[in-house]
């Protein structure tokens, strides 16, 4: 099969990029060869958490790989053939163990027997999905489409130490069926929870207050959570919304220097920008339906106009799979993205 050229500053230039493409090469068993690998970052190249994605894949696919190295700007993947087994997966510093899976969870789906997966890392990391984002928005969505995937939390990870470890279990999946969220519907519940783990409560204290006054909730629908397990300090702030059709979870991680009241302002903002567009789908629970929904071979759903990353995800998409997909503006900052003319994913 032809080796496909991926260039890794295409677009948002991020690390989503080499995760999509891993996963996708897994799934259609594709060779690919990506180039300039976050060449205008910061810190440019492969770092620990992406290494971590690309052993993860390389393990289950028995992948031939060139350039797995810290920094390394290229990387040839090969895999020759999914094997489902028992996993441990150990990023080795704070990075994202949401992340990682994103990469394995859609190829292991296609295997022929049961996998678990023990991932050690970072559980709640800024610019990354929580674990409660995977557990009750994501991974729901991807149940309605015929996937089986338990979770459990068995300790959290908080940035910038890390440490945290999840339990996956992820069932063989025949096919992926197409999801249609065209509307959002009737408002059922939102809650906001703050955790904190070795610190004072005056900061969950001052976030709630915060939350409660910029989206006018009861203080009867605010919790503070004490975290035990931890092996470090940290705070998370989450605000739920249920919804008739869809639930989306909005999280920011508390982290040193930054105000109890700046890290609520950050989710307040995310929260009213979603209800005021009266869509069913968040930005970043947009991000993670993309691979499903092009594997399932057609779909849609209305999200908020949407940033540089879903547009990048959906070249790579695009690469892989002879896909049309669609991303129309619609009014109020909304868009609607629509699948179509691929066959869906089967296992075996």
């Amino acid at each position: 099969m032809a080796l496909l050229l991926i260039d890794g500053a295409m677009g948002e230039g991020g690390g989503q990029i080499l995760r999509s493409a891993l996963s996708l090469s897994l799934c259609l068993q594709r060779p690919f060869r990506i180039v300039n690998i976050r060449l205008q970052r910061h810190k440019p190249g492969l770092q620990p958490q992406h290494l971590s994605a690309v052993r993860a894949a390389a393990d289950i696919g028995c992948a031939e790989v060139e350039g797995a190295a810290l920094h390394s700007t290229e990387l040839l993947f090969s895999p020759r053939h999914l094997v489902a087994g028992d996993y441990r997966f150990d990023i080795g510093t704070a990075g994202s163990t949401s992340l990682v899976l994103q990469t394995v969870l859609l190829p292991l789906l296609m295997a022929d027997t049961t996998s678990q997966l023990t991932l050690i890392g970072g559980t709640h990391n800024p610019l990354a999905p929580s674990f409660e984002f995977l557990q009750q928005a994501f991974l729901p969505l991807l149940a309605r489409m015929g996937a089986k995937v338990e979770v459990d939390l068995l300790r959290p990870g908080y940035y910038p130490v890390g440490a945290g470890e999840v339990r996956v279990r992820i069932h063989p999946c025949p096919r992926l069926t197409p999801l249609l969220l065209e509307k959002r519907g009737k408002i059922l519940e939102i809650r906001a929870v703050a955790t904190l783990s070795r610190l004072p409560d005056h900061i969950a204290q001052r976030e709630l207050r915060v939350v409660a006054e910029g989206l006018g909730l009861e203080k009867n629908i605010l919790s503070l959570e004490r975290e035990q397990r931890a092996r470090c300090a940290g705070n998370t702030l989450q605000v739920t919304v249920k919804s008739e059709h869809v639930t989306d979870v909005f999280t920011a991680i508390g982290q040193r220097g930054m105000p109890a009241e700046s890290v609520a302002e950050q989710v307040v903002e995310q929260v009213k920008r979603y209800l005021v567009a009266d869509v069913p789908v968040g930005s970043y629970l947009a991000d993670q339906l993309l691979l499903p929904m092009a594997l399932a071979g057609s779909g849609s759903f209305v999200t908020l106009a949407p940033d540089r990353h879903t547009p990048t995800n959906i070249e790579v998409i695009r690469r892989f799979l002879p896909l049309a997909i669609e991303s129309r503006a619609l009014a109020a900052d909304r868009c609607r993205i629509e699948f179509a003319g691929a066959m869906g994913l089967t296992t075996g």
